[in-house]
């Protein structure tokens, strides 16, 4: 049998052969593993389909490949390969069914571009016959510029209503994004490259799968989000006091008390008041998504690159859970066995710097959400506290939110609600 690469989850149709554990000649089990693929910033372990053996592989370390690409040939336990079928050509050929296409309809100025652009998305569809539709979405259709042909009918017998043509139009935009994005990032440049050799020795390494994720996806958000970033500082000297106290017994229940565990803990109201921060913008539709759960990613410093693997209904936790899942995924991140399922679905995103040493930084918006807090190193100073000077621990907030549907008012108010949460967090949450 031909054992092909199968799908890797959402989003995810392609990777880089980390390792290979199988050659021809060996004998391998059902589900047991043959490859380890690098996919985003994931790396998956590949199982065989069907016990049997490897009689020819095709691919090596290194290979980029897709969703369907051939890995290996297994000739399986007690089974002899059948004869192959001989292809029965009952249509015309491929050169013939290349050339034909639908009519073309007149498209105007301004979704010319898009039109080209939408090959890849909607050219697989092509209507048996006449477009169905009302004369109210036809009229619509000459006016946009929309060949109908190419959209396909939701309802009986095809036929396209509004919905449809909306479905389609978000396919066009979302098409133009990606291409922005990809002319953006793209290595060739007009420009003449820079000989930097003839200045002195230089070293040359290629980019990692990781490392062009981020590049891309950073690049994807910096040049579509319109970023504001709120800088505040918050007295964490009786949430430290806490952590000192209650560290011991959290170990005992193998779970870490980290200054985080208490940010996941302390966010969850405010996000719960401010809903636009928990949100989306779906911009097909230009409409705001706001999410009734509380997923919240961790960014995750590792020596392959920054990781964000997600917590799931962190409102719905306490805070002994949000410690060992915190401390258990962010160790699976290091050792890159996180699913890129866990990396996916986050409202929200926290990156803390403080454990390296930093004070207040401009984190990027993770998108598709709309908000990311930064915390850095907490400092201790002198802060006057009613008629007294005292010593307390202050600690650099920094918000970057999306300026679409984020007002600086509310990121201000955002802002102070969260301040007063580290302020007066309660020992009753800490408690085991």
């Amino acid at each position: 049998m031909e054992v092909r690469l199968p799908r890797l989850g959402e989003g995810a149709d392609s990777g880089i052969v980390a390792s290979i554990f199988v050659k021809e000649g060996d004998q391998v089990k059902k589900e047991q593993p043959i490859l380890e693929l690098e996919s985003e910033k994931a790396v998956a372990s590949i199982p065989s389909p069907a016990s049997g053996t490897v009689s020819k592989l095709y691919i090596k370390e290194g290979d980029q490949i897709k969703v369907g690409a051939l890995i290996l040939s297994l000739t399986e336990e007690g089974v002899v390969a059948p004869p192959p079928v001989p292809r029965i050509d009952t249509s015309v050929g491929d050169e013939e069914e290349e050339n034909v296409s639908p009519t073309p309809v007149a498209v105007s100025p301004g979704l010319q571009g898009l039109t080209e652009l939408s090959g890849p998305t909607e050219a697989p569809f092509a209507a048996q016959g006449p477009p169905v539709a009302s004369p109210s979405i036809r009229k619509m259709a000459r006016e946009l510029g929309i060949d109908l042909s190419r959209v396909r009918g939701s309802e009986r017998g095809g036929r396209i209503v509004l919905a449809d043509v909306r479905r389609y139009l978000q396919s066009l935009q979302k098409a133009v994004q990606q291409t922005q994005v990809s002319a953006a990032t793209s290595a060739p440049s007009a420009a003449p490259q820079v000989d930097f050799a003839k200045w002195g020795s230089v070293e040359r390494k290629k980019m990692t799968t990781i490392r062009t994720t981020i590049s891309n996806r950073m690049v994807a958000s910096w040049t579509t989000i319109p970023h504001i970033t709120q800088f505040d500082e918050a007295d964490v000297t009786e949430v430290l006091a806490l952590q000192k106290k209650y560290a011991a017994r959290y170990e005992k229940q193998k779970a870490h008390l980290t200054l985080t565990a208490f940010v996941l803990e302390a966010i969850v109201p405010v996000l719960k008041k401010y809903q636009q921060f928990n949100a989306s913008i779906d911009e097909g539709t230009q409409e705001i998504i706001y999410k009734n759960y509380i997923h919240i990613g961790i960014a995750v410093d590792t020596e392959q690159g920054l990781i964000v693997p997600v917590i799931r209904n962190v409102d719905k936790k306490s805070l002994l859970e949000i410690a060992r899942e915190l401390n258990e995924l962010a160790e699976r991140a290091r050792q890159r066995k996180i699913a890129l399922e866990e990396m996916q679905g986050g409202s929200f995103t926290i990156s803390n710097q403080g454990g390296i040493g930093s004070g207040h930084f401009t984190p990027i918006v993770n998108k598709p959400e709309v908000a990311i807090l930064g915390l850095g190193r907490g400092l201790v100073k002198m802060v006057v506290m009613g008629k007294q000077v005292q010593r307390r621990t202050m600690l650099p907030l920094s918000l970057s939110y999306d300026h679409r549907i984020i007002d600086g008012a509310d990121a201000a108010r955002f802002m102070v609600d969260l301040v007063q949460a580290f302020e007066n967090f309660e020992e009753a949450d800490v408690k085991i």
